[in-house]
């Protein structure tokens, strides 16, 4: 089984708030949905309210993040599934629920992870 990261940037998701319980609610429904089938790893939000840090080998600690990964926030999970074809039908219903088109991403294969 391979895992994929199903995920959407924050500015992607325009929904008002009168809309936001409902959509909040949908999405959490497909959660509930892939930890019954068992597909699901984990999950969540970025806390856009933290800021990165970097973190070096010596453990020194900088305020700050990579350059092209400035804007990575909004929700992601990670579901472990049999094909890229049950990932695509997994990342629409997050779509549908959510509001808005969802990126898909395949892990590569480590046997230690």
């Amino acid at each position: 089984m391979t895992k994929y990261l199903i995920s959407f940037p924050a500015n992607a998701m325009q929904v008002s708030p009168a809309d936001l319980a409902a959509v909040s609610e949908a999405s959490h429904e497909v959660i509930r949905e892939a930890k019954t089938a068992g597909v699901y790893v984990f999950g969540g939000g970025i806390d856009g309210n933290i800021a990165p840090v970097m973190v070096a080998a010596d453990g020194s600690v900088t305020i700050g993040t990579y350059p092209q990964t400035r804007e990575f926030d909004g929700g992601f999970c990670v579901l472990e599934l049999p094909s890229r074809e049950a990932a695509v039908k997994w990342a629409a219903k997050i779509a549908e629920a959510c509001r808005c088109s969802q990126e898909l991403r395949e892990f590569g294969y480590d046997p230690e992870s």
